[in-house]
C-alpha cells in the first residue's frame, strides 16, 4: 500500500518566482529554490526512463517557476520558464526535498565538480582547446 503524505497547508510562490515556500500540517516549513526544484525534477526527462542515475541538469541558476498547477489531491505540476513542465511533485517528494535539501544540493554540486562543469555554463571559464602535456604521448585518464 502506498504511504500517505499529508498535503502542505500552504504553498506560496515568491514574488520573484525563484522559490516555493511550503508549510506542512506539522508546521515543518521549507523554502525551495526554483533551481533546486528544476534540477531535482521527478520527470522521466531528468530522472531517466530506466531508473539509472539522474541526468546532470545545467544552466538553471536563473530559472523561474511560472505556474504551480494542482494535480488531484496528491501533487503539483511546476511549470518553469525554460519550458520544463513534465514533473509531478507529490507531497512526499516535496517533503523529502525540503528535509534533505542540503544533502541533495551537496550531491548535485559534487556531481558538477566531478564532471568539471559549472552550475551556469555561460559564466564558466572557457575550457582550454587542448591539454598541455609535459611529455609526448596520449593523455592518461585520471
Amino acid at each position: 500500500m502506498a504511504q500517505h503524505h499529508p498535503a502542505p497547508k500552504q504553498i506560496r510562490l515568491s514574488k520573484d518566482r525563484r522559490s516555493l515556500h511550503l508549510v506542512f500540517p506539522d508546521e515543518a516549513a521549507f523554502d525551495l529554490s526554483a533551481e533546486y526544484l528544476r534540477v531535482f525534477s521527478p520527470s522521466a526527462e531528468v530522472r531517466g526512463h530506466g531508473g539509472g542515475e539522474m541526468m546532470l541538469v545545467l544552466g538553471k541558476e536563473r530559472v523561474k517557476i511560472v505556474d504551480v498547477q494542482p494535480v488531484g489531491r496528491y501533487a503539483v505540476k511546476l511549470v518553469f520558464d525554460d519550458g520544463h513542465d513534465s514533473g509531478l511533485y507529490d507531497w512526499g517528494l516535496l517533503r523529502e526535498l525540503g528535509e534533505r535539501r542540503d544533502e541533495h544540493w551537496n550531491y548535485y554540486l559534487g556531481r558538477l565538480s566531478s564532471a568539471g562543469v559549472e552550475r551556469d555554463p555561460e559564466r564558466a571559464e572557457p575550457a582550454a582547446p587542448y591539454d598541455v602535456l609535459s611529455s609526448p604521448g596520449p593523455a592518461k585518464p585520471e
